[in-house]
């Protein structure tokens, strides 16, 4: 049975492995739809190494932002939910679920949860950030179908490397 719990730092091996195999295919789309020295500049040892040290310290961070969506003994998906008073917002910082998982509503789960920790925080709006390139489609859907509004930004990169 399916269970939303509070992260424990026996979950960290299994969170990383998640979060690497979920974005897998999203970053080989990733690498031929922006420009090759963006690419080369964020992961210039790879998007794997980058991911999991990005993610490992995020881990070993703010463990207590962090909820874990466990199958019987199994890891399969997980939330980070960062708290913004300042603007009265809750951010979905990370949301990854096992490929195995995915269409199957523990991402809905998973971001009602988020939701719901941030309200019973007292903000009152919660947002979360994705890439409008086709290896987020699929996320970009599942926010938009569960009611997030597209916020219109716009960012730019300029090689200056010569």
């Amino acid at each position: 049975m399916l269970r939303i719990v509070p992260f424990e730092t026996n979950h960290q091996a299994g969170a990383l492995d998640v979060a690497l195999r979920a974005w897998g295919p999203v970053f080989l789309l990733l690498e031929g739809a922006v420009p090759t020295f963006v690419y080369q500049s964020f992961y210039p040892e790879g998007w794997r190494k980058r991911q999991y040290d990005d993610l490992a310290t995020v881990l070993a961070q703010e463990p207590e932002n962090i909820d874990v969506a466990i199958d019987g003994s199994t890891l399969v998906g997980w939330v980070c939910t960062r708290l913004h008073p300042e603007d009265t917002m809750g951010e979905i910082y990370v949301l990854a679920v096992d490929p195995d998982w995915q269409r199957q509503g523990v991402g809905r789960l998973l971001m009602h949860h988020s939701t719901a920790r941030a309200k019973s925080a007292g903000m009152q709006m919660v947002m979360v950030e994705t890439g409008d390139d086709p290896g987020h489609t699929a996320a970009r859907r599942t926010y938009e179908s569960d009611g997030f509004e597209r916020w219109p930004v716009a960012r730019y990169f300029k090689d200056i490397s010569d």
